[in-house]
């Protein structure tokens, strides 16, 4: 069994359960019961978990939605802070197998950058996550550039985590089993990212650093053809000086969450680069012990295996 690092692996903090409760209505008192006992688990379980399946560190983030659907743009900012500062009480108890990824309140962009300068530089955090888009706000906006310049000048990537979008997709009307994971978070955290691509946030913030979760949510399948279009349609710009793909390789890495299966695997590897590509399980959403027998058991060379355990997450979040 090889030794790994997981990415994106949740928590709950007391303050915040409020705003999490709302994403497990509907499903079995006895689900949501679990779920909670395992998201607000430190100790316990999670380790057990973590050991049972050869995780040396999983990087914890808050389970969303967070402060990130609060109206009140104030609150929002002191109850991120108070995560943060939950958060890190938390791997200070057990500094060799946590590590965390910052919950910003992006109703600021200022204070955002701030709270991740103060949790990267303070607290020893190796990142942020951020869910999906603020109040129809989506992350490749001008408001948004202060926090990708404190990103990049900061070094450390931001992971763009499903959230549910503003407004439904139409398509999805009349639907209900295509809402949410099955694919509608596919749907809108692709177009996200792909927002950051086309309206030129990698051209003018080149250092900047985004981590996709299941596997780039469709994106190494369709390199080829954001190429193709741009090319034809509309040719480069001040904006996108290269190519869509170049963007995406440079400045997008990926991880195995929710995603265990061979095929597209070798596609994001292929598409991205050996590099690129990291371990996750998604804790305690999905199957810790099918994550850990995809790792092991997938037919690939052992020192790709090695990068995509926990070498390239060892590189890009600095741990070594």
């Amino acid at each position: 069994m090889i030794r790994k690092i997981a990415l994106e692996e949740h928590f709950l903090a007391p303050d915040l359960i409020p705003h999490w409760e709302p994403t497990v209505a509907g499903i079995p008192d006895a689900v949501a019961a679990r779920l909670r006992r395992q998201l607000c688990d430190f100790d316990g379980e999670r380790l057990e978990v973590m050991d049972k399946a050869g995780i040396s560190k999983s990087i914890l983030s808050l389970a969303g939605p967070g402060v990130q659907d609060e109206k009140d743009a104030g609150k929002a900012v002191r109850l991120a802070q108070s995560a943060n500062d939950f958060l890190a009480t938390q791997i200070a108890r057990h500094p060799t197998r946590y590590g965390g990824f910052a919950h910003l309140a992006m109703q600021n962009p200022t204070a955002a950058a701030d709270e991740l300068e103060r949790c990267v530089t303070q607290l020893g955090m190796q990142g942020a996550m951020i869910d999906g888009q603020t109040h129809g706000q989506y992350l490749d906006e001008p408001q948004f550039h202060v926090f990708w310049e404190r990103a990049q000048a900061l070094d450390v990537p931001i992971y763009l985590h499903p959230a549910d979008p503003e407004v439904a997709y139409a398509g999805l009307r009349g639907q209900p089993k295509l809402k949410r994971a099955t694919w509608e978070w596919t749907v809108e955290t692709a177009t996200h990212a792909l927002r950051l691509v086309f309206a030129g946030t990698f051209e003018k913030f080149p250092g900047a650093k985004l981590i996709l979760g299941h596997l780039g949510e469709t994106l190494p399948y369709l390199l080829w053809r954001f190429d193709s279009r741009t090319q034809i349609l509309y040719g480069l710009s001040e904006e996108m000086r290269h190519l869509p793909s170049f963007y995406i390789k440079r400045n997008i890495s990926l991880t195995t969450s929710g995603m265990c299966s061979p095929e597209p695997l070798r596609c994001a590897v292929d598409g991205m680069g050996a590099d690129s590509v990291m371990f996750s399980v998604d804790y305690p959403f999905e199957d810790t012990e099918t994550a850990r027998a995809f790792m092991d058991d997938t037919v690939l060379d052992e020192a790709l295996r090695a990068k995509l355990a926990h070498g390239n997450a060892e590189r890009l979040l600095k741990l070594v």
